[in-house]
């Protein structure tokens, strides 16, 4: 029996039976084996989501024969690829075309389709998440059939399968709307607490992105501005690659994940660990092809819940977290990540239908977040917020119908695709029903 198991370790399955489709024909044949076995069928992915989303119950498929660039439309500026590339792969592949997506997340391990899927965003620009970005794909529903969606054919699963959770089918291409390739420049910079939220406004405001990171048990918040500068490359600045080094690879990922694994068997020491790291950040400004601003490499395994709120609830959401963390005896290592997005029209997006507010919490992947991530909940639950589909969390179906108005609709796409649940798990039961 194989077992699959997750890129945090957190959730495990043991499929019976794994496969590696080649085509399209493929996957279709193992649909119509799962519904002939009374089965089910996950494509995983890279396991980069923190939940049980893709947890394979009986036929696992991989997605390595599932990759690489289908189609470019120079003038409609859109690309279309096999769902199973890579984020990182389209990003490189794209700026060789001399093309870009207009925003993205900050990590690009995962496949197209488990970041599509899963509502992965950036923050800020005009539309933060990928799935806002999609504007044609091709899946393989729960009856066996191949099935495209774009404007113009099959508008309303479209609409609908651009954060589908993995629940209406298995998604084998993607087209999405790009542009030519950018100049971001990004200006990154130390402040307080008071002055990072104090400004927030404005800085959202002036900026193309915004993304900051609080340290827990410090007054320190590190703030990242990216600003759009046209598509003359030439005057590009990237990090020195010793800068690049010392700072992204051996202070973020090497030393940081010597520090925070070391502080899980001391916990009183996170606070000082905590004020000596903020103590060492320092402002830099430097500018790139976008996917090289945008994205970082995270080698150190952390577990991560985020949650949405209404942007206008966000920073006095944050100020409730940090007073509930104050007052209690937790003590965290790794930084609050804070971001926006514009509302989008995807039925099960985060920011379907309303300007966005993230926050982000995270511990070590050996340090137990259960009490950590228990105590956030709730406060931002009562702001109404929709947890990330591929980050921890407990909300259940009849919750999350009280906060996505468009729910019965995706739960009516869901018995027209998947009448049979051929594409169901633990996880998908718990969030949408049976």
């Amino acid at each position: 029996m194989s077992t699959w198991t997750n890129w945090s370790g957190l959730e495990t399955a043991h499929p019976t039976r794994e496969v590696t489709p080649a085509g399209i024909d493929a996957v279709v044949a193992e649909v119509r084996r799962a519904l002939a076995d009374r089965g089910t069928v996950k494509m995983v992915g890279t396991g980069h989501s923190f939940t049980a989303i893709s947890a394979p119950e009986s036929a696992m498929l991989h997605p390595q024969g599932l990759t690489g660039i289908l189609a470019v439309d120079h003038d409609a500026l859109t690309v279309t690829a096999r769902a199973g590339t890579q984020l990182k792969v389209l990003n490189a592949e794209l700026e060789a075309l001399g093309l870009s997506l207009h925003n993205m997340g900050d990590i690009a391990e995962q496949t197209l389709a488990g970041a599509v899927s899963t509502g992965t965003h950036g923050t800020g620009g005009r539309a933060a998440g990928l799935a806002a970005q999609v504007v044609g794909l091709e899946l393989v529903t729960g009856t066996g059939e191949v099935l495209r969606a774009t404007a113009d054919e099959n508008p309303d699963v479209l609409e609908v399968a651009r954060v589908g959770l993995g629940a209406l089918g298995i998604l084998t291409s993607l087209t999405f709307a790009v542009e030519p390739v950018f100049l971001l420049e990004a200006q990154e910079q130390p402040m307080s607490w008071d002055e990072a939220l104090g400004s927030f406004d404005e800085l959202t405001r002036t900026a193309d992105h915004v993304d900051m990171f609080w340290f827990p048990h410090t007054d320190r918040v590190l703030t990242k501005r990216n600003t759009r500068h046209g598509t003359d490359l030439s005057p590009a600045k990237p990090l020195s690659r010793g800068r690049a080094w010392f700072d992204d690879e051996f202070l973020q990922n090497t030393a940081f994940g010597v520090l925070t694994g070391a502080a899980n068997r001391a916990p009183r020491v996170i606070p000082r660990m905590n004020r000596m790291s903020a103590a060492l950040l320092s402002a830099r400004t430097y500018s790139d092809v976008p996917h090289r601003v945008f994205t970082a490499s995270r080698r150190v395994v952390f577990r991560e819940m985020e949650y949405a709120v209404p942007r206008a609830a966000g920073l006095e959401a944050l100020r409730e977290c940090r007073r509930a963390l104050d007052a209690s005896d937790l003590r965290i290592s790794f930084p609050v990540e804070i971001r926006v997005a514009p509302a989008d029209d995807i039925p099960l997006s985060t920011s379907s239908g309303r300007d966005s507010f993230y926050l982000a919490f995270h511990t070590h992947r050996d340090a137990d977040h259960r009490a950590y991530f228990a105590l956030m909940e709730p406060i931002l639950t009562a702001h109404e917020g929709r947890p990330h589909w591929g980050k921890v969390h407990t909300r259940t179906h009849r919750q999350l119908a009280e906060v996505y108005p468009q729910f019965g609709e995706f739960l009516a796409m869901r018995d027209r695709l998947d009448p049979q649940r051929v594409f169901a798990n633990h996880y998908l039961r718990r969030v949408l029903g049976d």
